[in-house]
């Protein structure tokens, strides 16, 4: 019975982190069958972003974001942060997708996670089998969708945040009662726009080459 106290007490501790709350209990349920030292968590999706009180972007040579905790989301942090402290191994399974893998980036930076006790898992399905072969078979943050990403977001910023505010002086009041306007929401504009300048650029470049 000692020997057997012994090895429980040593059996590594897990944190899985999730986006909504609402899929906490079902993948707790699942891991239950991989034992009783795993704990899931949720982020309640995204919870630090761009500073709402000022531009939060840097106008230099390399547009270097200003992230802040957003509001009403201090306590869901403070929370993540002293669970992680007392885990073995952190597995981050937001969502498969840009914004997902965003969220994995930041749940890494703020909780300063050390990467041998941090790994990425992804499922796009919440069953047993997809859960268990997540585990089983972890990855890392695909960095590539999260500069995809914040360049989006820094997009979106940089146009909205200085547009937004001309909208509401001259045009808001025309228009009916509880429609809100704003100028974010553009990267697909504007990505259209680079890439029209950068067809271009190379043609330009194709004709002086010849």
């Amino acid at each position: 019975l000692f020997l057997l106290s012994m090895f429980i007490k040593k059996m590594p501790s897990h944190l899985v982190i999730v986006e909504s709350p609402a899929k906490v209990k079902t993948l707790q349920t699942y891991l239950s069958y991989l034992g009783e030292n795993y704990t899931v968590m949720a982020s309640c999706g995204h919870f630090r972003d761009l500073d709402p009180k000022k531009l939060s972007v840097e106008l230099n040579d390399d547009f270097k974001p200003d992230y802040s905790i957003s509001y009403g989301k201090q306590n869901v942090v403070a929370e993540l942060k002293k669970k992680h402290k007392n885990s073995d191994i952190v597995y981050l399974a937001s969502d498969f997708d840009r914004e997902g893998e965003a969220i994995a980036w930041h749940l890494k930076e703020v909780l300063k996670l050390k990467p041998e006790k941090t790994k990425r898992i992804v499922f796009t399905e919440i069953t047993k089998t997809a859960i268990l072969h997540a585990i089983e078979n972890p990855t890392n943050i695909n960095l590539n969708m999260f500069y995809a990403q914040q360049a989006r977001r820094i997009i979106d910023r940089l146009i909205g945040y200085k547009l937004t505010p001309l909208l509401w002086k001259n045009i808001q009041s025309s228009m009916k009662k509880g429609v809100s306007l704003s100028a974010g929401r553009v990267q697909s504009v504007v990505n259209k726009l680079i890439l029209e300048r950068e067809e271009e650029i190379n043609k330009l470049t194709l004709v002086d080459l010849q």
